[in-house]
């Protein structure tokens, strides 16, 4: 029998099926969900392919949307969950143009997963990359990377690889794993910390609220940026056990200690009931009444930006 992993607190568990049948049936067709036009995706700009490739140490993060990330730590560039897909699943369109292509990549070290849904570990982006590109999963996934002659290191949490000058951490995450029906929980799911020279940057993941952001601040700090998912929160009663909204993405941040934070899991997919630019005006709000600054720590990237940690952006 395969093994199940779950969370730390053995009370956060996958919804039963009657929860998923009244969320995706009874709501529905009682009119208890909501129902509201998706509205403007995020913002799109062109990629600044001088700077993506720019041969040095300057450390930056472009936004390809939704959860994937290209970053650059000490000159050795990594991608995280990277979806360069029309459609997620075959199901869910693209309601913006990714902000990369397989095509304007620099030389990659290794690629991250955080877990197997599809929206984060989509099987045609990683099979258009180079198949010497290393993966770096959680445990459970190496079968899946191996079956598609890829290398792969697996991870459990707290557990560490090196990759050039990347040194590579799978962190805790509240959330569950699945790609088939019935293999719930069979791998592991979490977020990265990388670090390189005198930065380091925490990717999430897909995560709800749980306690273990100020410990990941406090082992692996300090933080340069965060990476946070503020989107994918209504139904609230549902959504919760899975997804931070971003008011907890914002608090987060501040038990995590990172200069800067990035958020992410909006704008580019309609997955859950809010509208895509939603997410954001609520953080902007939050940011303005709980942080003592000038939004200057909160980076907000457009697709296809670059931020330059610890200066300006490009745009």
């Amino acid at each position: 029998m395969a093994h199940r992993y779950s969370n730390l607190d053995p009370s956060h568990r996958p919804h039963s099926a009657s929860s998923v049948w009244r969320w995706a049936v009874t709501d529905r067709l009682l009119g208890r969900r909501r129902r509201c036009p998706p509205g403007p995706a995020a913002r799109w700009v062109a990629a600044d392919l001088e700077l993506i490739h720019e041969d040095s140490k300057r450390p930056r993060l472009t936004w390809i949307g939704h959860s994937g990330f290209l970053g650059t730590l000490d000159g050795a560039s990594f991608l995280v969950d990277p979806v360069f897909s029309p459609r997620i699943g075959g199901v869910y369109r693209r309601c913006c143009p990714p902000g990369l292509r397989e095509t304007d990549l620099p030389q990659l070290h290794t690629v991250l997963v955080t877990h197997n849904h599809y929206d984060h570990l989509d099987a045609a982006s990683i099979d258009g990359l180079s198949p010497s590109v290393p993966a770096v999963v959680p445990e459970g996934l190496g079968g899946w990377m191996r079956r598609r002659g890829r290398p792969v290191v697996e991870l459990g949490w707290w557990q560490s690889t090196r990759v050039g000058p990347l040194d590579i951490t799978l962190v805790p995450a509240r959330h569950w794993s699945r790609r088939r029906i019935n293999d719930t929980n069979c791998s592991r799911w979490g977020g990265y910390v990388v670090r390189a020279g005198e930065h380091a940057v925490y990717h999430a993941g897909d995560t709800a609220w749980f306690p273990g952001f100020s410990e990941i601040g406090r082992r692996l700090g300090p933080l340069t940026a965060a990476m946070l998912p503020i989107g994918g929160y209504d139904p609230a009663w549902f959504m919760e056990r899975q997804h931070l909204n971003p008011e907890q993405a914002g608090q987060a941040w501040l038990e995590l200690g990172a200069i800067w934070m990035v958020p992410m899991h909006w704008g580019s997919f309609r997955l859950t009931d809010e509208p895509l630019s939603e997410p954001r005006a609520r953080l902007h709000e939050w940011w303005a009444e709980n942080v003592d600054d000038d939004h200057s720590r909160l980076t907000d990237p457009a697709v296809g930006e670059t931020v330059i940690l610890g200066g300006t952006r490009d745009t």
